[in-house]
């Protein structure tokens, strides 16, 4: 299925492709302060349609996740992370998604700040 989604003000737009099943909510630093519940897909899944400089980007720690956010209104719509074998992944805020049912989504409780 593709879903559509994007930031609060629209200049950080995106396309994803997939079944969207799950969703994880890690309790690390900074995605309990964002509240994010992330959705796992292959970085190829995940279509920017409208960015500009407008998508920053933050890392902490270790620095292997790039949270990205809209410079403008500071939603952070997804993440992005390169395994150690290269593989690359993206975490999709489903929150950013337009006309998903948060409520039917099943959440898995992840505890990042342990990991």
């Amino acid at each position: 299925m593709l879903y559509k989604g994007g930031c609060h003000c629209g200049k950080v737009a995106f396309e994803v492709q997939g079944e969207l099943g799950m969703a994880v909510r890690c309790n690390c630093s900074i995605c309990a302060r964002k509240g994010a519940l992330l959705w796992a897909v292959p970085h190829e899944k995940l279509n920017l349609v409208a960015w500009g400089d407008d998508l920053g980007r933050y890392t902490f720690g270790k620095a292997q996740i790039a949270h990205r956010f809209c410079r403008t209104c500071g939603i952070h719509p997804f993440a992005e992370h390169v395994g150690e074998s290269g593989e690359r992944t993206a975490y999709v805020n489903i929150n950013c998604l337009d006309d998903v049912d948060i409520a039917s989504i099943e959440v898995f409780e992840f505890d990042g700040r342990s990991a």
